[in-house]
Order: structure tokens, then C-alpha cells, then sequence
């Protein structure tokens, strides 16, 4: 089965269109977010698109602040200090990359802890690796709804996630744990890497490598889970980490590239944007 991320956040989408639809009265506006941009990255600016577009679907009001590549880093720091003390503002999201003169962990460090919709402060990070209340980053959050709506049992399940990044490696390891799977944290350069992958009932790769996982490396009846988004380098198209055709007859289920993870990451900031909303107006977080 292909998990259609489209589908699934299509569906959640109109289910928060319908909550937020009933804040006007209940707290006389809607949740706000604010995306800031720095430079013109052709893939950045359509992330960006794509977060207004999701926005608009949802109810939530968007802003999209942009800057030039050049920006300097004190400027931007200010900039997000600014949006830290604006009452109006729920939400603060820089979008990723950044130009090599800008410190993302320190811009990261500066968006306060209440309004961090990436999850991506320490504060957060820390709660979530001690089971406390947090904002959970988006497409970990996002991968899990997938392997829940696709009806795949992740308690007592062997996992393997291949990437150790702290966007989407590490934090979907933790929520595997949490789910009671048992997690292997791997490397592209894991020595012997498919004697591992193949025992993975469970597998997400997320290495920004088109195509490296080949059919030879999944077990029958896995399901895959492809976070990569590439550059074929022969055809210019979007990939995978995974190449779909080999693997997919062999999975249980796969998520496609483009179409699967994508869509559901842009789904989980609106709900995490919904959830910093209310945490704020029910002063739940300080």
C-alpha cells in the first residue's frame, strides 16, 4: 500500500479548519504564524508557498517575512526577539537553510521555547527525550500519524531509522521508543548496512541520498518510510532516499517522493501552531 501523505493531511487539515473555525468567538481571533525567509532558495520559497497555501486551508492566519541572503545575523536575531514580545504571534518558524553566516543553532535558541512550532528549541528537545510536555517536531510528528493511519503496529516492532539528524533521525527514533518499537539508529556508512536494514520491519531513511536504499536492503513486508527529497541526477525529478520501484513490491507499505512525508510535515505545523495557540491562550506554557 502507498501511503498518500496528500490524502491523510487533506483529511486533518479539514478537521482543524473546523476547530479553529470556533476560536473567533471563543478568543476573538485565530492562531497566527510567522514564517521569515531569508534569501530567494528556489526550494525554500516553494516550502514557504506551501506553508501560506496550508494556512489558508486551515484558518490560521500566515505572514511571510522575507529578507535578503545578506541579512546580518544580529539583525535577524532582533527580528525574531521582536516576534518573541508580539502578543499577536503564536508561531515563529525560520525556514531552513540559512546562508553560512547565520548560526541556525543560535537562531534556533532564540525563538522563544512557547512559540517554537519547528520544535526544534533545546527546552523542547529536552522535554521530549524526558517524556514531558513539548511541541514535537513536525515531520517526526508526521511520520507516525502515516505509520498509524496505514494501520501498521509499531509497539514490539523492530525499527531501524537511517539518519541522525536532529530535525528527523533522533526525534523519530524517540517517538518509535515511545511507541514501544525497538529503534536501531544507523549511518549511510553503517558497516554491513543492509544486514541491518533487513531486519527492520519498520524502516525510515532519511540521508538526502537519491536512491540508496535498494531492494536487497528491505526485508518482505516492511514498511518504508522515505523522508529524502533529491535531485534525480539523471532526469532532474524529485526522489527518495529509497528507490521506489525496486522496493515497492516488496513493502507492505512505502510513502512516495514527492507526495508522502512532505505534505504531512506542512500538516503537523499547523497543528503544532493550533497547539502553541491554545497553550498560550489557556496559559499553559509561560
Amino acid at each position: 500500500m502507498i501511503i498518500s501523505g496528500k490524502e491523510l493531511s487533506a483529511k486533518l487539515k479539514a478537521e482543524m479548519a473546523h476547530q479553529v473555525a470556533a476560536f473567533p468567538q471563543k478568543y476573538g481571533r485565530v492562531p497566527h504564524l510567522v514564517v521569515i525567509l531569508v534569501g530567494d532558495d528556489p526550494a525554500s520559497v516553494s516550502y514557504v508557498t506551501g506553508k501560506a497555501k496550508a494556512s489558508e486551508v486551515v484558518g490560521i492566519r500566515n505572514t511571510t517575512i522575507r529578507k535578503p541572503a545578506d541579512i546580518p545575523e544580529a539583525e535577524l536575531l532582533d527580528l525574531i526577539r521582536q516576534l518573541n514580545e508580539d502578543d499577536t504571534v503564536d508561531g515563529i518558524l525560520v525556514q531552513l537553510p540559512l546562508p553560512e553566516h547565520i548560526r541556525e543553532a543560535k537562531v534556533i535558541e532564540t525563538i522563544s521555547e512557547a512559540k517554537d512550532v519547528d520544535g526544534f528549541h533545546p527546552l523542547n528537545v529536552a522535554a521530549l527525550w524526558q517524556k514531558q510536555p513539548c511541541v514535537l517536531p513536525c515531520t517526526p510528528k508526521g511520520i507516525i500519524k502515516m505509520l498509524k493511519a496505514a494501520g501498521v503496529e509499531i509497539k514490539g516492532k523492530r525499527a531501524v531509522v537511517i539518519g541522525r539528524s536532529n530535525i528527523v533521525g533522533l526525534p523519530v527514533a524517540k517517538l518509535l521508543l515511545d511507541e514501544n518499537a525497538t529503534v536501531t539508529i544507523a549511518h549511510s556508512k553503517t558497516v554491513d548496512l543492509p544486514s541491518v536494514t533487513r531486519q527492520a520491519e519498520i524502516l525510515v531513511v532519511a540521508i538526502g541520498k537519491p536512491g540508496f536504499v535498494t531492494a536487497d536492503m528491505v526485508s518482505e513486508g516492511a514498511a518504508v518510510i522515505d523522508v529524502g527529497v533529491n535531485r534525480n541526477p539523471a532526469t532532474g525529478k524529485l526522489c527518495g532516499d529509497v528507490d521506489f520501484a525496486a522496493v515497492e513490491p516488496k513493502a507492505s507499505v512505502i510513502t512516495p517522493v514527492p507526495g508522502g512525508v512532505g505534505p504531512m510535515t506542512i500538516c503537523c505545523l499547523m497543528e503544532n501552531t493550533i497547539e502553541c495557540f491554545l497553550n498560550r491562550q489557556e496559559n499553559r506554557l509561560v
